[in-house]
């Protein structure tokens, strides 16, 4: 079984060896890192780009490089490589914030461009500051908030009407890896008048998103996950150029004003998607993210997406002759996966600890996911195999028995 398996893993990265970039990145020796949906890699060229940075723009040319370096200038910049990625044209994506701000600036100016409409629609299993924040925007704008499926979305579109203000969901399910239909729900909320407005943190860098293409309004999503910014590196914010001029945010910054140097005492917002920058960006930790976004140099979003649908793909026949008593939460149909599998267990901590005691690095989710992400650019067909032996070697061995695996760090 495992012979046929590895001439399998050897066939799919030779069909699949244009798309091989593991040398744009720093990996560690051994480790086959599968938490991609976490904390992305770190691209080569980042460390010093960050160098670059501390030493030479700010140790030594100081605040020139505002100027200089085109610090003033990087949140649009960054926001239209990654615009690239998500099929959106330039000039509508500016790297800026948290996903959590941005998220709740999106909600706010939903409400003000479709004033009169009280509701908004969610996934009561979203990531839960999208539920935080959305509840606390909606209090803040005057709206109801229903929690409802994206599988029941549709439907309840249409019955909710002219009163919907916004349908707010997450592209991918951050446990289980299902895939929406971005595009069928998008189109359901423009037929009755109202928005739509998506969470890329789980698209963004794997999937062939099509934002444009698809007529999405409004986006949100993070720099530090399949995107590779780093820990903490900051988010991005979409509006579609038609919204533009009617996107009035609730977080009025001198970053987004129409001549931010003129002090001016009252705001006027800038033209274009400027108007959604607030304060004074992180620069470091843009940069960083403006440096990890060359790995996705001269990659097609559609074969990035090729690669990972083969690579989780091939992990679910691999799971499905190694280790078949696992229950797999995750859809096997392609059209309905993001970039991740999703297996549940009742120990599920525990084996995710024990699978990194072996060098196979993935995660945890509450109360009974391994959640395992693959990154396209950087893993291989041989590391699915790899990880699926390690897995079947945790469960067989029990191994999420030990006491030193049964232990909760705070970071789970």
């Amino acid at each position: 079984m495992t012979s046929a398996l590895t001439e399998r893993a050897r066939e799919l990265d030779v069909l699949h060896a244009a798309t091989d970039f593991r040398g744009r990145f720093r990996l560690p020796a051994g480790v086959i890192y599968l938490d991609g949906n976490s904390l992305g890699a770190l691209p080569q060229g980042v460390a010093e780009a960050v160098a670059d940075v501390v030493h030479r723009q700010w140790g030594n040319d100081l605040i020139a490089s505002w100027n200089d370096a085109g610090w003033w200038q990087a949140p649009a910049r960054v926001g239209d490589a990654i615009g690239a990625l998500i099929g959106a044209a330039p000039g509508q994506v500016v790297c800026t914030d948290s996903t959590s701000v941005n998220l709740y600036k999106a909600v706010v100016a939903a409400a003000r461009m479709r004033p009169g409409r009280r509701v908004v629609l969610t996934d009561p299993d979203s990531f839960p500051t999208d539920l935080y924040v959305t509840d606390a925007a909606a209090r803040d704008a005057g709206l109801v908030v229903e929690r409802v499926s994206p599988a029941d979305a549709v439907a309840r579109i249409a019955q909710v009407g002219d009163d919907l203000v916004l349908a707010s969901y997450s592209s991918v399910d951050y446990r289980t890896g299902e895939l929406w239909d971005l595009a069928e729900i998008t189109r359901a909320a423009h037929e009755v008048g109202a928005l739509a407005c998506w969470d890329l943190c789980h698209s963004a860098g794997v999937l062939d998103v099509g934002l444009d293409e698809h007529g999405a309004d409004l986006a949100v999503g993070c720099g530090y996950k399949y995107l590779n910014g780093g820990p903490g590196a900051p988010a991005f914010i979409y509006v579609a150029h038609r919204h533009q001029d009617d996107f009035d945010q609730p977080l009025s910054g001198w970053n987004g004003h129409a001549t931010p140097f003129a002090m001016a005492p009252h705001f006027v917002p800038a033209p274009g998607i400027t108007r959604a920058r607030v304060g004074t960006p992180p620069l470091m930790g843009m940069l960083a993210l403006e440096a990890a976004l060359k790995a996705y140099d001269g990659v097609d979003p559609a074969a990035a997406r090729e690669r990972s649908l083969s690579l989780t793909g091939f992990f679910l026949e691999c799971l499905d002759v190694l280790v078949p008593e696992l229950d797999v939460a995750t859809p096997r149909e392609d059209a309905r996966r993001g970039s991740q599998v999703s297996v549940r267990h009742p120990q599920a901590y525990a084996v995710v600890q024990a699978l990194i005691a072996r060098g196979v690095v993935g995660d945890f989710r509450e109360s009974d996911i391994v959640r395992l992400g693959f990154a396209p650019l950087y893993l291989t067909h041989g590391d699915v195999l790899a990880a699926a032996e390690h897995l079947r070697a945790v469960i067989e061995g029990r191994a999420f028995e030990r006491e030193q695996f049964t232990t909760r760090a705070t970071v789970t």
